[in-house]
């Protein structure tokens, strides 16, 4: 009973689910830091790493024999990977696989498989040594550039990272399975990442400043496999960048060759990476058999030495482009890769994006020379020290050589020579341990040029060791001949992807004249449909109206601009001008409510063209009661479909006109009575987009504003008159007033020129539109129109026929846009 108590006594009560879950956390964390995943630095998982190291450690060098994988995979899991021998050829076999690996870090010599999954032959058979470019990954690793640690049984030392001289995880990629999560990182041209890396370098070393991920995404254009293929489009490459993941179509790179009887055969040369080649023939050949892709006669692979082919011959009268086009949907010929940046940084697993990844790696670089300086100045430190004690010894070989005669022992010979000539124990030891030779004239020499030299080495390595910006610029030297020596073209192409093109890819930038009818009817025109005339003249025929209707507005833009629409109900709409159909001059246009989903009784009464949404601009905003309101464009940067609230307005106003505007303007505010007046717009402090506003001109009864200009928009102002009169008076005429005063006379109103209809301001370079309700528009000089001053009625513009009472609608300014690139908003170029 009593030994029954005892075996009672030793049992522990443990819980179950506490354990597992510390067991499999231990587990877990083990396979992220120690097994599946990259270091960022070196790019390589631990069994590479253990792999190449020990080749070093074996010295199989590129410049030596190949030597047995058994003997590789022997030594790398007997002095650092205590795991499978199976696994530590796999890693050995794919890292010398070209078809797997851009850049092979080992040279195999024998039976490595095949792109068609075919397996290595056992290790007992093949061999292996370094290749040239794995000897940078290793490069100065005995000059303590790297930190080493105990091996599983701590009887050796191994690297915890390689000094890997060029950016290899970029490089050549890599794809592990760790516990609850995946890095899958596609290889990348050696010469477009090192460049990447030489970007980072120079905006440090000459601009003092971060790079920016648009410059990277310049330079590395994109993953490049050792298989080549083509990649479709570059949102998925530029997502991948930006993120660390996306989705990258790759397509295999197709021929279409014409054979006897009018046959042809569709020739596969490259495929995607990591495709099995014997799988996708499989596969085509069964959807043949299955008659889920027809058309197609015979299919054999070609493949030699001299490269990959297979040969998918077709039938009579089957088109190429359509069985392609049924290949990519069902097979691996076109293929997904979808990448996932984990790395693992200071040992923990992060998902980066391409500037961590190269600022990573170029911070690792920065390590490793840093260290290797180090190491190297105190190697240089040591060894003058040294010649300097032999020097002092030739300088006074006599008195040397009795000191070392007349001493009985080494040691009393070393403690006399250190009196005598203040020397420490290093320098004494040299001097006893010099051979007779180094007392020649030659001797001599070399020893005083080799002292030269180390002084001047020492010198440069503090120099780098104490300016980053020098440090730099050995990093930079060094990657440079690592990029000329190694760096070779790219495999991969970058295509288009059909998913990718947008209407507006699609879409001419060309200039454009967008049109509106006072019922709200719209096109889009091109530019030489209207040619310049004089003034007076009759105009032509603009545009098929409805009853009463005649354009009201016309503006000069990009077809890749937005166009903002403003209403006088107030509200903010947005388009890009390509999206209003294009019309012939005199076509009546499209409704305006078939584009925008306008409310009843709203109506537009302004457009804006806009390049983005990114300026420090405002919309200036003036409605019929003379309210005015100021607000910064990036307000309006998402607008619904159903349109935004733009200002608040009472219930009898209107808004009549918007305006962008730098902060800095003069506003004119001109009324159909012939008033004006000039005000800064800084008198009118920024609000918000849903704000009322503010007085801007205190109108008499029954006026209201039918205009606003800017000062900026020319040097005069155009006033124009309904029944076809019109005159320019110099702004400078216009006082600066404040806001909300009553203004001055602009324009003298009689019945022979009826009210004023419109006001431009304008330069002489210009032309002007003018358009009449009876759909006539006429386009002339600027220079054409007298420059009078503000109390008088102007020239006769347009014939008008008043008679049946047609009058002229409005005016509107022309001024051709340069090209797309210019911001053609009122500041740029455009037609008013």
């Amino acid at each position: 009973m009593d030994d029954l108590s005892n075996v009672f006594d030793k049992v522990q009560e443990v819980d179950l689910q506490e354990t597992m879950e510390q067991s499999y956390i231990e587990y877990a964390m083990s396979v992220i830091a120690s097994r599946a995943l990259p270091d960022v630095r070196d790019g390589l998982k631990p069994v590479q790493r253990r792999i190449l190291y020990a080749m070093i450690e074996l010295n199989n060098g590129p410049d030596k024999p190949h030597r047995k994988c058994a003997r590789i995979v022997g030594d790398t899991m007997g002095k650092y990977h205590p795991h499978g021998d199976s696994s530590i050829y796999g890693a050995l076999v794919n890292l010398a696989q070209e078809w797997s690996t851009r850049y092979p870090l080992v040279d195999g010599h024998g039976n490595f498989g095949s792109v068609d999954g075919d397996g290595a032959a056992a290790m007992r058979y093949t061999e292996a040594r370094l290749s040239k470019i794995s000897m940078e990954m290793t490069a100065d690793i005995n000059k303590d550039t790297v930190d080493f640690g105990p091996n599983f049984d701590e009887t050796e030392k191994e690297p915890m990272v390689l000094p890997s001289r060029f950016p290899n995880l970029l490089v050549n990629g890599t794809t592990g399975i760790a516990v609850g999560m995946a890095t899958n990182i596609p290889p990348h041209n050696l010469r477009e990442t090192i460049d990447g890396v030489l970007k980072i370098i120079e905006n440090k070393i000459d601009y003092d400043r971060d790079t920016e991920i648009e410059e990277l995404l310049d330079i590395v254009k994109g993953p490049d496999f050792p298989t080549g293929a083509m990649i479709l489009g570059k949102n998925g490459i530029n997502q991948a960048y930006r993120t660390g993941r996306g989705k990258i179509k790759v397509r295999a790179v197709t021929d279409i060759e014409p054979m006897g009887n009018g046959r042809q055969r569709i020739v596969v040369t490259e495929l995607p990476y990591m495709v099995n080649k014997a799988k996708l023939i499989e596969k085509i050949a069964e959807l043949v058999r299955d008659k889920r892709v027809e058309g197609i006669s015979d299919l054999r692979d070609e493949s030699s030495r001299e490269g990959m082919r297979v040969v998918i011959e077709l039938k009579k009268d089957a088109n190429p482009n359509i069985i392609l086009n049924h290949l990519y949907k069902h097979t691996q010929l076109q293929d997904t890769f979808g990448v996932i940046m984990l790395a693992l940084v200071n040992n923990e697993p992060m998902i980066l994006n391409l500037k961590q990844i190269l600022e990573l790696y170029l911070k690792h670089q920065e390590e490793v020379i840093t260290r290797r300086s180090k190491y190297e100045l105190n190697k240089a430190e040591e060894r003058a020290h040294i010649l300097e004690g032999l020097l002092i010894a030739l300088d006074n070989i006599d008195e040397v050589i009795h000191i070392i005669r007349s001493s009985k022992n080494v040691a009393e010979a070393k403690e006399k020579l250190i009196q005598s000539f203040d020397l420490t124990d290093v320098q004494a030891q040299a001097i006893v341990d010099m051979r007779l030779r180094a007392l020649t004239g030659l001797e001599r020499e070399k020893l005083e040029g080799e002292y030269a030299e180390l002084e001047a080495k020492i010198a440069e390595l503090k120099a780098i060791l104490g300016d980053e910006k020098r440090l730099l610029g050995v990093i930079r030297d060094e990657i440079i001949i690592i990029r000329n020596k190694y760096g070779d073209d790219r495999r991969t192409s970058i295509g288009v992807d059909d998913d990718e093109i947008t209407i507006e890819d699609l879409i001419k930038k060309e200039n454009t004249v967008i049109a509106m009818t006072k019922l709200g009817y719209i096109k889009r025109m091109t530019v030489d449909n209207f040619r310049s005339q004089n003034r007076g003249g009759k105009g032509i025929k603009g545009m098929s109206t409805l009853d009463d209707d005649y354009i009201e507005d016309l503006l000069m833009t990009s077809t890749h601009h937005f166009i903002m629409f403003f209403t006088n109900k107030g509200k903010a709409y947005r388009i890009k001008a390509y999206q209003i159909p294009e019309s012939s001059r005199v076509a009546r246009g499209t409704a305006i409510v078939n584009i925008l989903q306008l409310e009843p009784g709203e109506k537009i009464t302004a457009m804006i063209p806009i390049r983005n949404f990114d300026q420090d601009v405002y919309l200036f905003m003036a409605t019929r009661k003379g309210i005015v309101k100021k607000t910064s464009i990036k307000e309006y940067e998402h607008i619904r479909k159903t349109g935004i609230l733009s200002i608040n307005l009472k219930e009898d106003d209107e808004l009549i006109e918007v305006k962008i505007t730098n902060n800095d303007n003069d506003i004119f505010l001109v009324t159909k009575h012939g008033k004006c007046i000039r005000f800064s717009e800084q008198d009118v402090r920024p609000t918000g987009r849903t704000s009322m506003g503010v007085i801007g001109m205190t109108l008499d009864d029954e006026d209201e504003i039918i205009g606003m200009q800017l000062d900026t928009q020319g040097d005069s102002l155009l006033i124009a008159s309904e029944n076809g009169m019109g005159k320019r008076t110099s702004l400078s005429e216009f006082n600066l007033q404040h806001r909300g005063g009553k203004g001055v006379l602009c324009y003298n109103i009689t019945e022979k020129t009826g009210n004023v209809i419109g006001a431009k301001a304008v330069n002489d370079s210009q032309e002007i539109m003018m358009i009449t309700s009876g759909g006539i528009i006429i386009r002339m000089p600027v220079d054409g129109i007298s420059k009078i001053g503000r109390y008088t009625s102007g020239v006769k513009l347009m014939d008008v026929d008043v008679e049946n009472d047609i009058k002229v609608a409005s005016i509107a300014k022309v001024r051709e846009a340069e090209t797309d690139e210019t911001d053609n908003t009122e500041t740029g170029g455009e037609t008013e």
